[in-house]
């Protein structure tokens, strides 16, 4: 039995969402674009650690940010949501779904 090696962009996908803060941004998201300020009051997070986590996010290009004035806007990529699968992100190598 041979054993298909992932790819280092799917572990490095999967480390960034090991943390749970990062994956409630990604879950709240699901539901549509959010504002810093809306996604701050759905999960209960200080403004300076959601900043934090949102960036580590952009980098791993799992939530794109565009500016409306002097708001940022954060959603998902088209090639992060998986329409198709529920509720569920879609990222290349692997599927996560939400219950």
């Amino acid at each position: 039995m041979t054993i298909k090696p992932v790819a280092p962009s799917c572990s490095a996908k999967l480390k960034v969402l090991s943390d749970s803060t990062r994956l409630a941004v990604m879950e709240s998201l699901m539901n549509g674009a959010r504002n810093v300020r809306e996604l701050m009051e759905e999960l209960g997070v200080e403004q300076s650690l959601l900043s934090h986590h949102l960036a580590i996010l952009r980098d791993a290009e799992l939530v794109e940010a565009t500016r409306e004035g002097k708001t940022m806007i954060y959603q998902l990529p088209t090639t992060v949501t998986d329409s198709t699968a529920g509720k569920a992100i879609n990222l290349g190598c692997c599927k996560i779904s939400f219950d």
